[in-house]
């Protein structure tokens, strides 16, 4: 028996209606958990929701608006009765660029949803899953602790949904309620294809990169991992597995991988590239 039986529960996905988010709603269902998807357009929602089935409900709501996750909280608890469990999952990316060359509101763009976003989120169902002593799930990267180089709004927010994660943690243990960092590689979603796959100066930052740290997941993998990190109420979730030997010695990989990009002549390259977007306007991923 896991530590913490999903069967009967109600948990709450946020960026659910496909990629991690929509297969973590379905290793959900399959534990015998109640679901609710939360996501951004109406018709996704309402799609992924009639997929699930198995009386999941659907629901619209943008997770950087403070008062439509409160209503989606609030509907979730007037359908099912109250939250159990959160998964804090929405994310988008920017087109890759460096700090300079950064669009300003697209940079600020990412850092609202992929961390402001994640904490309105915790905010609006924190009271519910502490009075039922459940569980949050805050879906951090291993950009948390890898360089951003081309990426750093991403990697900022990640940094600090790891900290939110961590202090979560330890703030909800005299309740009786725990708490997760999900933390991801390359998982083969659309996002992760829209920011790599399709922009070659990225595709070329990531070849240059180690091939052992490269290895894509399937969604289904990511989803499987959160779930049962929620039935052992684990404090870490990192696949691949094999990106914890580079999150357990960050301290002494870090400055040591830092260096060897500044040094690295094709890293060098790439960044020039990137620095030479500056003006250009793309739009996030969805």
């Amino acid at each position: 028996m896991p530590a913490y039986s999903l069967s009967g529960k109600v948990a709450l996905v946020t960026g659910g209606a496909r990629g991690i988010g929509f297969a973590t709603a379905q290793e959900l269902v399959s534990r015998g958990a109640r679901v609710v998807i939360v996501d951004l357009h109406e018709p996704a929602v309402e799609q992924a929701a009639a997929r699930l089935a198995h009386g999941t409900i659907g629901i619209a709501a943008d997770v950087t608006d403070r008062d439509a996750m409160d209503a989606a909280v609030a509907e979730a608890v007037e359908h099912f009765g109250g939250v159990d469990v959160l998964v804090a999952n929405a994310g988008i990316a920017s087109r890759g660029a460096t700090v300079r060359a950064a669009e300003p509101e697209q940079f600020e763009r990412v850092i609202e949803v992929n961390l402001l976003g994640v904490w309105r989120s915790v905010r609006a169902a924190l009271p519910e899953v502490t009075r039922r002593q459940g569980h949050i799930v805050v879906v951090a990267s291993i950009y948390a602790f890898f360089n951003g180089v081309g990426a750093a709004p991403y990697a900022m927010a990640k940094a600090g949904v790891e900290q939110l994660g961590r202090a979560l943690r330890v703030e909800l243990k005299p309740h009786g309620a725990s708490a997760s960092v999900a933390y991801f590689g390359f998982i083969d979603t659309e996002m992760v294809r829209q920011a790599i796959d399709a922009d070659p100066l990225v595709d070329r930052m990531m070849a240059a990169s180690p091939k052992v740290l490269r290895k894509r997941l399937p969604p289904s993998a990511a989803g499987a991992a959160i779930v049962r990190g929620i039935e052992r109420r684990q404090p870490r979730i990192i696949r691949p597995r094999r990106w914890t030997v580079l999150s357990v010695l960050r301290g002494i990989l870090n400055p040591l991988m830092d260096a060897q990009m500044e040094r690295d002549e094709e890293t060098q390259a790439i960044t020039k590239e990137l620095d030479a977007r500056a003006g250009e306007r793309t739009p996030t991923t969805a």
